[in-house]
């Protein structure tokens, strides 16, 4: 509250105008108000009962008010807006009036006890996911049968709920990246991918590939690897970095800008928080990500260990090779990569593997399911 409350005041003096108090905290004013009323309200019961000692505790009636009521839901707004938060104020701590405002104006308060603002916005989840501990802590020590039952469902609900949270929450932080994967990395076209390939300018339009960019949609695709590599080519080595889906591997060449996102030219551009911090810098620099090659996909990659004496002969260091075939196990293409470490060689490797297996499994089942009929009947 300190914060949002300073802020509000600042905005009053025509200060920070442009900072949107929703992103930042949501409904944190009607959480804070709920949370605080079941707090009252709760605390009132076991006051009357320790002082009246022939007062029932009647706690059914003020569980079921608030969990059957705005509390959960209250709670799962904010949470819903926590990433997107978190992603919003990591791009403002990038001004300067900004971190005056949390530095000089809010961290140093004392009741802020040497907290940042990261560190407070993330209490309300840790709040939610503790009141099915104090239900099963009441559940513990209650003796009525029916109220015993009553709060052992309202208990599962609370968790079923926090388990539906945290899937939206994932789909989210999901959607968030590969929309900002979708503005970095960039799909050149056939003819300037491959100079083998001349089209002239008549045609071009008509031969445009718009659908490349929506390979990158996050449904049904999860990002699960991706990193700086270097690409031996015949002549030097290239900065490339890797993206490796659950379905094909992606490999980019990596451009950098002068203009810098932040910057008085650009504006404020969002940096996705759970992108990794190497990416997040090469992006706040105005790098964008451009397509070497197509996709390959996992059922058409070979992964191979580049020996140890070719690692002598040919002075390769923590090397590994990349093979794409077609749907004719031909070899359209080679990559010779190069990690940084031998443990970061293995790691690639290892995910790589993972990636492959898992993929083919999926598809073997689907294949099984599809082609699955029902057992003859013994009559015929």
């Amino acid at each position: 509250k300190i914060f949002m409350n300073t802020l509000k005041y600042l905005q009053s003096n025509e200060f920070l105008l442009d900072v949107d108090l929703w992103r930042l905290f949501a409904n944190l004013e009607e959480l804070n108000k709920i949370s605080l009323s079941f707090l009252k309200t709760f605390y009132e019961t076991v006051k009357e009962h320790v002082s009246k000692s022939d007062s029932p505790m009647d706690f059914s009636s003020i569980l079921r008010k608030f969990f059957q009521g705005d509390l959960c839901q209250t709670h799962q707004i904010y949470c819903l807006n926590y990433t997107s938060a978190v992603f919003y104020l990591e791009n403002l701590r990038q001004r300067e009036d900004f971190g005056i405002y949390l530095k000089q104006q809010c961290e140093q308060n004392q009741q802020c006890k040497r907290l940042r603002l990261p560190e407070l916005l993330v209490a309300p989840l840790h709040r939610l996911t503790r009141y099915p501990l104090l239900l099963n802590n009441v559940w513990k020590r209650s003796t009525d049968q029916t109220e015993k039952a009553f709060i052992w469902s309202l208990k599962e609900k609370v968790e079923k709920s926090i388990r539906d949270l945290e899937g939206k929450v994932k789909w989210l932080d999901n959607f968030q990246k590969f929309r900002q994967l979708q503005e970095v990395i960039i799909w050149p076209q056939v003819w300037d991918r491959d100079k083998r390939f001349f089209v002239p300018e008549c045609l071009k339009q008509s031969l445009r590939e718009n659908s490349s960019e929506n390979l990158l949609t996050p449904v049904n695709r999860l990002l699960l690897h991706e990193g700086k590599l270097t690409l031996a080519e015949s002549t030097r080595l290239l900065d490339v970095y890797l993206f490796l889906f659950d379905d094909f591997l992606l490999i980019t060449k990596i451009k950098r800008n002068k203009k810098k996102y932040g910057g008085s030219d650009t504006g404020l551009i969002p940096v996705c928080p759970s992108l990794t911090p190497e990416l997040q810098s090469f992006i706040r620099e105005g790098g964008f990500c451009t397509v070497l090659d197509q996709p390959i996909p996992l059922d058409r990659l070979i992964l191979k260990n580049v020996d140890p004496v070719h690692i002598t002969v040919f002075s390769l260091r923590n090397a590994f090779l990349i093979q794409h075939e077609n749907r004719y196990r031909q070899c359209i293409a080679v990559f010779l990569l190069q990690a940084q470490t031998e443990t970061a060689k293995k790691t690639w490797m290892s995910q790589i593997e993972m990636a492959i297996s898992n993929y083919t499994t999926q598809h073997e089942t689907k294949k099984s399911t599809a082609f699955c009929f029902p057992a003859e009947s013994s009559e015929v």
